[in-house]
C-alpha cells in the first residue's frame, strides 16, 4: 500500500487517541494514518477534518513522523501537516507532552523530557499499536518551537544548557526567558537520544543557541529547517540561524517572508480564534493559509525522499 503514495495517490485519513504508558502516568497522543474506511468531518481538537474516527488501519510498512509542538501547545497544533502527511502515507503520532501544554505547563523547563517523552511514544508506536503498520526503518520527526530543540535533542543533539543564564541576562525580555522567569526550574536530566529517528522537520527552534557545532556533531541524518523572518517571540539570530549554523551538514533551509513564529501552527479555526488569538493573528498581508499549503507540500516531499 505504501507504494501508492509514490505514485501520487492520496489515502483516506483514520484518527484516534492513545495513551501512552510513561511510568506512573501516560501521554495523550493523538494518531492519524492511511485507511480505506469511509470519512467524515470530525472535531480534532479545534478543527474539523475529514477522518474516519478509530477505523482500522489498511497497508502495511508506512513511514512514522513523530510530531513533537511547542510550549503551552498540544497534539493538534499542527493538525492540519499531520493530515497532509497521513493522506501521503504516513503514519503521525502528535503527543501532548505532559507537563507543558496549555492545561498543565508545571514542567515547562523540564525541557529534556520532551525528547524523553517523544522517545517513549516512539517505541509505543512502533512496538505495540498495531505491529506491522509501521517500518522502523522508515521513522521521522517534526518539531515546532519548543518542539524543534526536542526533536533536535532527540535526533542526538547535546545542548549545553548553561548558556542560558547568559543568554537571559542579554535578552531578558525574549519570550524564552520571561518563561524562565515566571516558572520553576527544570531538574538536570540526561537527554535521551533515539537513533530510529532518520529525517527531521525542525520551525522556528526554541533555544537554539544552546546547541554548538560540538553538541550538534551527532546529528547527521537530513534536516529540514524553517525560519520565520517576522518572528518576535524567537527572534534572529539566535535560534533557527545559530541551529543552522552548527548543524555538521548544511541543511534543507526556508526562511519565510512576513511570517510571525506561530505561523507555523496550523491556520486557526473560528473556536481557537477566539480562545487563543495571539497564536492566531498574522501580520497584515501574510496568508497563513496559503504558507501552509506549501509548508505542507515541502514536508510531504522531503519526508518521501528521504524517508521512502
Amino acid at each position: 500500500m505504501f507504494h501508492a503514495m509514490l505514485l501520487g495517490a492520496l489515502f483516506a485519513v483514520g484518527f484516534t487517541h492513545v495513551s501512552v504508558p510513561d511510568g506512573p502516568t501516560s501521554i495523550d497522543t493523538a494518531i492519524w494514518y492511511p485507511t480505506t474506511a469511509p470519512v467524515h468531518d470530525d472535531a480534532v481538537g479545534p478543527f474539523l477534518q475529514p477522518v474516519a474516527l478509530d477505523a482500522i488501519p489498511s497497508g502495511t510498512a508506512f513511514p512514522l513522523i513523530v510530531i513533537s509542538h511547542g510550549t503551552g501547545g498540544d497534539f493538534s497544533n499542527h493538525a492540519d501537516t499531520a493530515y497532509a502527511l497521513a493522506q501521503a502515507g504516513f503514519v503521525v503520532a502528535a503527543p501532548t507532552h505532559e507537563g507543558d501544554n496549555w492545561r498543565d505547563q508545571s514542567r515547562a523547563l523540564d525541557i529534556l523530557d520532551r525528547a524523553r517523552q517523544v522517545h517513549v511514544v516512539l517505541g509505543y508506536v512502533l512496538a505495540q499499536w498495531h505491529p506491522g503498520l509501521i517500518d522502523a526503518r522508515r521513522v521521522g520527526a517534526f518539531g515546532f518551537s519548543s518542539g524543534g530543540f526536542t526533536v533536535l535533542v532527540a535526533a542526538g543533539g547535546d545542548p549545553d544548557l548553561a548558556t542560558i543564564d547568559a543568554h537571559c541576562r542579554a535578552h531578558p525580555f525574549f519570550f524564552d526567558c520571561r518563561l524562565r522567569a515566571t516558572h520553576s526550574a527544570g531538574s538536570p536530566e540526561a537527554a535521551v537520544h533515539d537513533t530510529r529517528i532518520r529525517a527531521l522537520v525542525v520551525a522556528a527552534p526554541a533555544l537554539g543557541f544552546t546547541f554548538s557545532k560540538t553538541g550538534l556533531a551527532s546529528v547527521t541524518i537530513p534536516v529540514q529547517l524553517w525560519r520565520a523572518d517576522d518572528d518576535h517571540v524567537l527572534p534572529a539570530p539566535y535560534y533557527a540561524d545559530a541551529v543552522r549554523a552548527a548543524l555538521p551538514a548544511a541543511p534543507f533551509f526556508y526562511d519565510v517572508p512576513g511570517a510571525g513564529h506561530y505561523d507555523f501552527i496550523a491556520p486557526c479555526s473560528q473556536v481557537l480564534a477566539q480562545l487563543a488569538p495571539v497564536i492566531c493573528t498574522s501580520e497584515a498581508g501574510f496568508d497563513r493559509a496559503a504558507f501552509h499549503r506549501t509548508f505542507n507540500a515541502r514536508i510531504v516531499a522531503f519526508f518521501n525522499q528521504i524517508l521512502r
